[in-house]
């Protein structure tokens, strides 16, 4: 819990944009690995497989009454903005929290493979396996994620 907690939050709040959603769900992850971890198969690395859980709860969850009923804010947080790529480390706090904003507002199969690529820094191939969809889908959907993104910044431009 100490080495992934963070991380397993971070993606949990990709999906479902609640703070304390993501922390609730990374301690049923948590508790699911605890309760299956005879049944890990070592396939794949233990970071991928956790992730894995994490992506199917978020799911779950995402589509639970629930979530879909009960609408309210919740406050960007430091913590989701600790481990970001390299690609971003000379950018300041407000520049992260407006590119991280801006990521959030994607569609969730294009966020989620931003979020894997860029901020948890998983390879295409990856990806590919912890969503179990398609190497070729994976670069597809960074495309249009990256294009919707430059598209959103450009819009800013204009706007302000």
């Amino acid at each position: 819990m100490e080495e992934y907690g963070d991380m397993i939050v971070r993606l949990a709040y990709t999906y479902v944009k609640q703070k304390q959603a993501a922390e609730d769900i990374s301690q049923e992850v948590f508790i699911s690995c605890y309760n299956s971890l005879d049944r890990f198969q070592k396939r794949a690395a233990y970071k991928t497989w956790l992730y894995r859980i994490t992506v199917n709860k978020c799911k779950d969850y995402v589509n639970s009454w629930s979530f879909k009923h009960i609408h309210y804010k919740d406050y960007f947080s430091s913590i989701l903005m600790r481990g970001t790529s390299k690609d971003s480390e000379g950018l300041d706090r407000e520049e992260k929290e407006i590119i991280f904003k801006k990521v959030l507002s994607l569609p969730i199969k294009l966020r989620e493979v931003i979020i894997l690529h860029y901020y948890e820094e998983l390879s295409v191939n990856e990806i590919s396996s912890l969503l179990a969809i398609n190497a070729n889908t994976v670069k597809t959907r960074l495309h249009r994620a990256r294009k919707q993104l430059k598209g959103l910044f450009e819009g800013d431009e204009i706007d302000g």
